[in-house]
């Protein structure tokens, strides 16, 4: 009687329209679910790298693309590494690529580069941005590159040096290097690697005898400049630097000779010009005297007169003192005409 009673209750209790609203909004949940997260939840547990329906359903509501992080994790148990979905998930709310990071662990893996999840997560982060990913890294590891030196991108061609006997020289090379990855994060950039070889083979050449020696034995100017450790600090190792063209250039010597030649000359003119310009000066100078002075003498001339005149009133000459004056001057005209004349005859 009790059991009847209690199934009773039970039926009264389901048939209720409370009650059928909270098992259809139940069943509707686990609809949604199913539809939602049945598909990949057996995705992941037929490859064997299981994730919780809890777990996903978290990552649901976190706004994490669910599909994006069971997968990146089933490639990563299909190559071998063993990473669960939260360190996944983490990298993806900081802004990093999770496919190119699993796939750039997967690529240093198979090629015996050591590189764990958290460096490789540091790379993704610090090349967001720079056109650059971490997969790209690690290929470039694997395999090396080569970079233009100089970057044809900059307009120039060609890196320009001249030998001490004053001959330019142009050179163009290819550097060989190949990403160091314990660097990466932190070290210098591509630009610092052409700007490093660059300056080392102006003084490679500049150290140079002869341009002779330079189109001779190209080599050494890698060489030397290997040498220096110029990947130092940098995202890079330096493998090789070869010579790929050399030209000669233009006499720079001889140019520039010239060209301070032609400023001395400017200069030794400039001077000339005014010492003619201090002679003319000068020049005008003793004509202004020379005329200052002939004044001077006219006034003592008009002066001889009025001097006579009052010795004669004084008694201090007398007339015959006079004569012999005007005799004397006479004879000094006189003489002077003869002399002139000569001096006319002779010529």
């Amino acid at each position: 009687m009790s059991t009847t009673l209690i199934l009773a209750d039970v039926m009264t209790l389901i048939t209720h329209p409370a009650t059928l609203v909270v098992i259809a909004v139940i069943a509707l949940i686990i609809a949604v679910i199913l539809f939602n997260f049945l598909g990949i939840w057996v995705r992941a547990k037929v490859a064997d790298a299981p994730v919780g329906m809890l777990t996903m359903i978290a990552m649901r509501l976190r706004a994490v693309p669910v599909a994006q992080v069971v997968d990146a994790r089933i490639t990563a148990t299909k190559a071998g590494l063993q990473l669960e979905t939260d360190p996944i998930e983490a990298h993806y709310l900081s802004g990093g690529d999770v496919n190119h990071v699993i796939l750039a662990l997967i690529a240093a893996q198979k090629a015996g580069i050591h590189l764990d999840w958290n460096r490789a997560c540091a790379i993704d982060l610090a090349t967001k941005g720079t056109g650059k990913t971490v997969l790209e890294a690690v290929k470039t590891s694997i395999n090396p590159k080569v970079i233009d030196c100089p970057n044809p991108a900059t307009g120039r061609s060609t890196i320009d040096a001249v030998a001490k006997d004053g001959i330019g020289v142009k050179v163009k090379a290819r550097v060989t290097v190949r990403t160091n990855l314990d660097r990466f994060v932190g070290g210098a950039t591509e630009e610092t690697i052409i700007a490093r070889v660059g300056e080392g083979i102006v003084t490679s050449i500049g150290s140079s005898a002869t341009y002779k020696d330079v189109l001779e034995n190209p080599d050494r100017i890698s060489k030397t400049v290997l040498a220096k450790g110029l990947d130092s600090g940098t995202q890079f190792e330096i493998l090789s630097i070869d010579i790929a063209d050399v030209d000669v250039g233009e006499n720079i010597g001889a140019k520039l000779q010239a060209e301070q030649a032609e400023a001395d000359k400017r200069t030794a003119q400039a001077r000339a010009e005014a010492q003619r310009a201090q002679a003319v000066a000068t020049e005008q100078e003793m004509r202004a005297r020379t005329q200052e002075m002939r004044a001077k003498v006219v006034e003592a001339e008009a002066q001889v007169p009025q001097a006579m005149a009052e010795a004669f009133r004084n008694g201090n000459l007398g007339i015959m003192d006079y004569q012999r004056l005007r005799n004397i001057q006479a004879d000094t005209s006189m003489r002077e005409s003869i002399a002139g004349e000569k001096a006319q005859e002779g010529k």
